[in-house]
């Protein structure tokens, strides 16, 4: 799916009266199929964008279009069946505490599922391997039949990715989907969820601390800083000082996550690049 945002603002409806914007006039092109990683310190918009991206807000100015059609200009049952082709991912996933496993797995399929089916599968999975093979790709297949209250928070968070192995979506966007994880389990799920995203040629965005994860896995990153872009840029261009700046003022967010393979920045001032895709 192909996205474009032009000048796109967003204020969170749950934010205080006056409040600043959330997204301030932001400008983003992703390709059908790309892969990118938002990074950025506590309160700089990344989940707002996410939720933008969803269709779950409308910006307050500017205009978002996916596939280019824009979506707040659709009747409202066109608009419900362009979100069944899009999946959003929480930091924390709203799984029932007392659902089994391979329910909450299927429930990726439920876009593409009718309300009589949809039912059905709530008592009689409908089909049991598929859950499993997503749930062996994140080294869960052994929580197939288990409820989700016996889970730990990391377990949790990785049945949530396995949902979107199963899911209708030609547009994954995942937020902070490592926080729970160490990591070995980081880099684990990580890897599977960008090769699901290929094989599907899935567009995936995704918001992440882990700024060495990001950089190891994502092709293109993306740095917000106070609603605004920052930088967008190949993960190779990042350096150092790029993230020293983006987090000036947060470096505890950063400290001990900087991967040891970002470059130094070069001796003499190089202009920043920024790629409007």
């Amino acid at each position: 799916m192909k996205i474009e945002l032009l000048g796109a603002s967003a204020r969170h409806p749950a934010a205080r009266p006056g409040a600043a914007p959330a997204l301030k006039a932001l400008s983003l092109q992703f390709r059908a199929g790309e892969q990118a990683a938002i990074i950025g310190p506590s309160g700089a918009g990344k989940t707002t964008l996410l939720q933008v991206l969803a269709c779950a807000m409308p910006p307050t100015a500017g205009t978002l279009t996916l596939d280019g059609v824009n979506p707040w200009q659709l009747p409202r049952s066109a608009l419900q069946r362009l979100r069944g082709g899009l999946f959003l991912a929480p930091q924390v996933p709203p799984l029932p505490p007392r659902q089994r496993v391979v329910t909450a797995v299927l429930a990726g399929r439920l876009p593409a599922m009718g309300l009589l089916a949809s039912l059905r599968s709530l008592f009689y999975p409908s089909d049991i391997p598929a859950a499993f093979d997503a749930l062996d790709r994140f080294d869960l297949a052994n929580k197939l039949f288990e409820r989700v209250d016996r889970l730990s928070g990391g377990e949790r968070q990785r049945v949530g990715l396995a949902r979107a192995l199963l899911a209708p979506a030609r547009l994954w966007l995942i937020d902070e989907p490592l926080s729970a994880l160490d990591p070995t389990r980081s880099r684990q799920a990580m890897a599977t969820l960008l090769a699901g995203a290929r094989e599907r040629g899935t567009t995936l965005v995704a918001t992440l601390h882990q700024v060495d994860v990001a950089l190891a896995h994502f092709p293109r990153i993306i740095g917000l800083r106070d609603g605004a872009l920052a930088f967008d840029l190949p993960a190779a261009e990042v350096t150092r000082d790029r993230l020293a700046r983006l987090y000036d003022q947060f470096e505890h967010e950063l400290r001990g996550e900087m991967s040891a393979a970002v470059p130094d920045e070069a001796p003499t001032p190089q202009p920043v690049v920024m790629h409007c895709r």
